[in-house]
This record gives C-alpha cells, sequence and structure tokens, in this order.
C-alpha cells in the first residue's frame, strides 16, 4: 500500500523550501548574470539587466508589446490543488505588474511519481487550469519531468500597449510609494513546514496567495504611475530598491506597511524562513534606520505578493480609487526623494509628507 492511502499528504514536508522561499538567493543569482551580455538584441525592450517582472518584445508592425515570464517553485500550501492554484497566480501577476493582460500559460512541473502519485500532480494542474480559466487564460500545454522535489509553475505570455508598459524602474522624487497586499507570506509559509500554523492563519495566507494582481493593467492606464513591480522572493526591501534610479532615494514609513494578520506571534516565535537572512545580507549596506526585530518581514520572501506601485502624488486620489473599485486593499508606505541613496526606514511619517 503506499504510505501516500495510510498517512495525509502534506506537500510542504517534501522540500528544503517554500514558495518563493526557495528563489537563488540575490547575491548568487546577481553573481551569476554578471557574465551575460543583455542589450544584443534591439527588438528586446526589457530584458534581465533590472530584474524586471517579464521580458518585453516590440511585434512588428504594432504598437503592441509581447511580454514573456516564467515562475515556478516548490510547494507553499499543501493542498496539490492549492498549491497549483497559488503557482499560477504568482506566474500571471507578473504580466499584470507591467501593465500587461496574460494571453497564453503553459505548465511546468517536476514530480517524485513514486513517492506523491500521479493523483497528486493531476491536481496541481487543476488547481492551475482552474485559475488560469477564471482569468480567461488558457492553459495550452507545458512540460514535465519526473524529480526528487515537487516544483512546479507556469511559463505566460501577456500583451500591452506600448504607451502603457510599466517596469520596476522609473520611480521619481517625489513620488508615492503603494503597497496593496499585506506582508508575511514567506514567514506564515514557514510555519506551516513546521507544523505551526494556526488554523485561521493558514485561510487568511491561503486567500492572500490565491489573489491575482489584475489591477496592475488598469493602473497601468494612468501616465502618472510612474513604475510598478510585484513583491516577491527578495521581500519588501529587495523589490523597493530594484525602483530606485540613480540619484533617487527611498523613505519607508514602516508603521503603515500592512501586515497580515497573525504574523506578529510567529515573528515571536522566531519562525523566520533562511531567505530573509539572504535578503537582509545583499540590502544591508544600502538600507539605513532599520529597527530591531523589522527586518524579519521587510526581508520575508513573499510569494504572490502585492504590487509595489510608484505614483506621482497628485494623482494619489485616483489611484486609491481605482484600486478601492478593483476590491484592493491599498497602504501608502513611502515616499521617493533626492535627498539620500538607498533606503532610510521611520516608523512614523513625518508632518510635511502626510
Amino acid at each position: 500500500m503506499s504510505p501516500m492511502a495510510t498517512e495525509p499528504l502534506r506537500l510542504t514536508q517534501r522540500t528544503r523550501a517554500s514558495g518563493c522561499g526557495c528563489k537563488m538567493p540575490p547575491a548568487q543569482l546577481k553573481s551569476m548574470l554578471e557574465g551575460l551580455e543583455h542589450g544584443t538584441h534591439p527588438e528586446v525592450l526589457v530584458g534581465f539587466e533590472h530584474a524586471d517582472d517579464a521580458a518585453v518584445i516590440r511585434l512588428p508592425g504594432s504598437n503592441q508589446l509581447l511580454l514573456s515570464t516564467v515562475d515556478f517553485f516548490s510547494p507553499i500550501v499543501d493542498n496539490p490543488y492549492d498549491f497549483g492554484r497559488v503557482a499560477a497566480a504568482n506566474a500571471l501577476s507578473d504580466i499584470y505588474a507591467m501593465g500587461g493582460r496574460p494571453c497564453l500559460a503553459l505548465g511546468l512541473l517536476a514530480w517524485p511519481v513514486e513517492e506523491l502519485g500521479l493523483a497528486s500532480a493531476a491536481e496541481v494542474m487543476r488547481g492551475a487550469q482552474d485559475l488560469c480559466t477564471e482569468e480567461g487564460v488558457p492553459l495550452a500545454g507545458g512540460h514535465s519531468i519526473v524529480a526528487s522535489e515537487p516544483f512546479f509553475g507556469l511559463a505566460v505570455q501577456g500583451l500591452v500597449a506600448e504607451d502603457h508598459l510599466k517596469t520596476n524602474r522609473g520611480a521619481r522624487a517625489g513620488d508615492l510609494l503603494y503597497l496593496t497586499k499585506p506582508l508575511g507570506s514567506g514567514i506564515m509559509a514557514a510555519a506551516l513546514r513546521q507544523g505551526l500554523l494556526e488554523t485561521p492563519d493558514y485561510y487568511g495566507l491561503l486567500e492572500q496567495l490565491s489573489v491575482v494582481n489584475r489591477a496592475g493593467a488598469t493602473l497601468a492606464l494612468l501616465p502618472e504611475v510612474h513604475a510598478m513591480t510585484d513583491l516577491t522572493g527578495f521581500g519588501l526591501l529587495g523589490h523597493a530598491l530594484e525602483m530606485l534610479e540613480e540619484g533617487v532615494g527611498l523613505e519607508l514609513w514602516t508603521d503603515r506597511v500592512p501586515l497580515l494578520v497573525g504574523l506578529e506571534h510567529y515573528i515571536q516565535k522566531r519562525i523566520l524562513p533562511d531567505q530573509c537572512y539572504r535578503n537582509w545580507q545583499h540590502v544591508e549596506s544600502k538600507v539605513q534606520g532599520m529597527q530591531g526585530e523589522d527586518f524579519a518581514w521587510l526581508c520575508d520572501p513573499q510569494t504572490n505578493g502585492g504590487l509595489l506601485v510608484a505614483v506621482d502624488p497628485d494623482a494619489a486620489v485616483k489611484v486609491e480609487a481605482v484600486l478601492e473599485a478593483a476590491g484592493v486593499r491599498t497602504a501608502c508606505i513611502g515616499c521617493f526623494n533626492e535627498d539620500q541613496e538607498g533606503i532610510r526606514c521611520l516608523k512614523a511619517v513625518p508632518s510635511a509628507s502626510t
């Protein structure tokens, strides 16, 4: 009899890390890419040079751009169907983060068939297909291998008008920084792996992980939105640093950063994914003013995290209205400026900025 018949299937126990917490550490990724050429193909508008959410190529004879991304990871939840939905939502969100709309998806599956069986793999695919169908995106094929650890994700293509393309660069001094989801998914996923995540917190985590950032396609229509990216494995500090142009810094109002309900309980128990420490080592020299254990959630690797959006302050009300109409919870968490380099963390918002 298969062991799966006698004990519950816990996907998170079959891997060394969860979700985007299994990403290659940012320092290693940077080192790996340093020797590769970029900018050698004029039709490619966005490549890997700025760690953006998708590659972008101009379609001949059209003002449409093709967006292409791939994203896969190890299970962050135990249920195979839910894992498929989360992985699909995470991959589709890359296209929305650049202002596009996804139009085609292909699955990428690595599965320990002898240990976990084909039925669980089929459930992963079913979850992904259901999520893609809800978004109007065909899951039209893919590739699978037998492996020692389970991984799943999607390669996704999307389209965006050239005038509406948003990248993770371009934040201007004076812009406000908005975040559209609370932080803490990496820490809670670590608690789940240890069997310590309480049931209400599990359902709160699962709900957030399954929400696609489709509001990005609407925000991209606004010229006052100067830069946009989604928050994933390098944490808030890592992805916020990617948004900084030369001569522009960020004042981060840490008291305004939303956190998942119940997160403090797990931080107090010192339940942290290893990627928290690796992320902090990568950004430490560029961050000032961080207090105490704030690094835990500031560097927490997010899976399908919220959008980070740089907005002209004169359009703040408009952007907030767009997000509210889309049912998106949002918080203004900082301001870009010319007075500093890197990120300066403040507990209170200066009166001149409120």
